[in-house]
């Protein structure tokens, strides 16, 4: 009879969780719906009243801040889609929402940050996946070139203070690497569709809230405002009547938007959409170049019929042709027609800026600053006039000088290499640009490059007479726009099976 052997019985055991997934089972999978979830909320509450009680308000506030921020901060770096549109809407709305002083934070630090975990984000995908193939190209390349000479800024011999350089590289080489985060996390037409009506919508926040500040007057917070410095009075108060700032720093910058604003519905026009959305895309033409007109920014009221020019001859026909010239005899009335309205009045000066006192005083100042400019190839550094030299090198004399130019200013700071620079990126993005509208065929992504092309050929032509990419939001749409050329190229040999730097 034989042995019976017994095999040793091995009892598997079963791993255990790593604290990384129990966490996750805790909080996302089962969300806090256990016991010890409802213990932990209970203690949290007990310590929040607990600390208000003993530290009063502040503590909440904390709470509150602490509850939306990290949300925000966790789109940010993980959602770039999420990321952008908070960028977006926030370059709308940061200089409201710093006027109405419940804020006293720096909100403009606050869009420095999240910029910066934008571009975080965007080295965290190409570790990933690497893939630098759609930065290639002229357009990439200048703008590359265009931040390491603003860098290169700081170490300028002539530059009088590197604290005024930090301030206002801020607003210049930092905000342009947002063309990089749009230009590779831009990457569906549903989302550029988006993006568009997310644009068209705050244009339109911003037309109605003029709307209501011509007719309706100010809120006491922009009374207060528009008081508070004798130097605003001067500048927004002209012929018995407040030039209108709607929700932006400057009714500049809100003309300039409005503007813009208008030159993306003239191109969403040209695309293959219904009639009733060209119905409602010239309806909006309408309300924000009405609302543009209450800034009283003569600079602005050029920037339309000048980019309507270049329409005109991107588009030559015969119907553009008598479509234009019945345009230019409405606008020749418009100029020479007498008249006692103010605003009508302002806008007519536009057009004739020999008989403009202010103009012919930057002439002089344009005259007089030139020997320096021709003397000083790297300019007088960065932040060396205007606010920043007043603040950080007073008694300079370019601290006193006031520039009124985009392109004036970059020639006194940055010097005629600095104004080379410039003009050159101007040129290639509206080359690149034609170049691409001509080669797309998709007609949809096609008339987006359109008007793109529109909207860099006004803020070229905004950036002479006054300051038209240092300012929320143009700084941060400039580059969208930019990126937007490249994108729907791109989009498009995709379509065309070819790769994506196909020329």
């Amino acid at each position: 009879m034989g042995k019976t052997q017994l095999l040793p019985v091995v009892q598997m055991e079963t791993a255990r969780p790593s604290f990384r997934s129990r966490l996750r089972d805790f909080f996302l999978i089962k969300k806090m719906n256990t016991p010890l979830g409802y213990l932990l909320i209970l203690a949290i509450s007990v310590f929040i009243a607990v600390a208000t009680a003993k530290a009063g308000i502040i503590v909440s506030a904390a709470v509150l801040a602490l509850v939306i921020a990290v949300p925000i901060l966790y789109c940010l770096v993980v959602y770039p889609k999420v990321g952008m549109t908070i960028v977006l809407t926030m370059a709308y709305l940061i200089m409201w929402i710093l006027r109405l002083d419940v804020i006293h934070f720096p909100l403009g630090t606050l869009m420095d940050g999240m910029e910066v975990l934008l571009v975080l984000n965007l080295f965290i995908q190409q570790k990933k996946k690497r893939d630098w193939t759609i930065f290639k190209g002229p357009l990439t390349a200048i703008i590359v070139v265009w931040i390491l000479y603003n860098l290169l800024e700081m170490v300028n011999p002539s530059a009088a203070s590197v604290t005024a350089w930090a301030y206002t590289v801020r607003t210049v080489a930092l905000v342009m690497v947002m063309y990089f985060v749009f230009l590779y996390n831009i990457r569906t037409k549903e989302f550029i569709r988006f993006i568009f009506k997310l644009w068209l919508a705050l244009a339109f926040l911003g037309a109605a809230y003029a709307t209501k500040q011509q007719y309706f007057g100010f809120f006491p917070f922009e009374e207060a405002y528009l008081h508070s410095d004798p130097n605003i009075q001067l500048l927004l108060f002209i012929g018995g009547v407040w030039r209108k700032f709607s929700i932006f720093s400057d009714p500049v910058v809100f003309a300039y938007t409005m503007a813009v604003s208008s030159l993306l519905c003239v191109g969403l026009m040209t695309g293959p959409i219904s009639k009733k959305k060209k119905i409602i895309l010239f309806c909006l033409i309408c309300f924000y170049l009405s609302a543009m007109l209450y800034s009283g920014t003569r600079g602005a009221f050029v920037l339309v019929p000048a980019a309507m020019i270049l329409y005109a001859i991107l588009k030559f026909s015969k119907k553009i042709l008598v479509i234009g010239l019945v345009a230019a005899a409405i606008m020749t009335i418009l100029i020479v027609i007498p008249t006692n309205n103010g605003t009508l009045y302002r806008f007519q000066s536009a057009f004739k800026p020999s008989d403009d006192a202010s103009y012919k005083v930057r002439k002089i100042n344009q005259k007089r600053i030139q020997p320096f400019i021709l003397s000083h190839p790297m300019g007088g550094g960065l932040g060396s006039t205007g606010t920043w030299g007043q603040k950080f090198s007073p008694g300079t004399m370019l601290a006193n000088f006031p520039p009124d130019s985009g392109y004036v200013r970059v020639a006194v700071e940055m010097g005629w290499i600095g104004l080379f620079l410039l003009c050159t990126l101007m040129f290639i993005v509206l080359k690149t640009g034609i170049n691409n509208y001509y080669t797309i065929k998709d007609p949809e992504l096609r008339s987006w490059c359109f008007a793109m092309i529109l909207i860099v050929f006004a803020f070229h032509i905004a950036n002479f007479p006054q300051e038209a990419l240092v300012q929320y939001p143009s700084n941060v749409y400039f580059y969208l726009v930019l990126a937007l050329i490249g994108i729907t190229k791109r989009l498009d040999n995709q379509q065309k099976g070819l790769p994506d730097d196909a020329k």
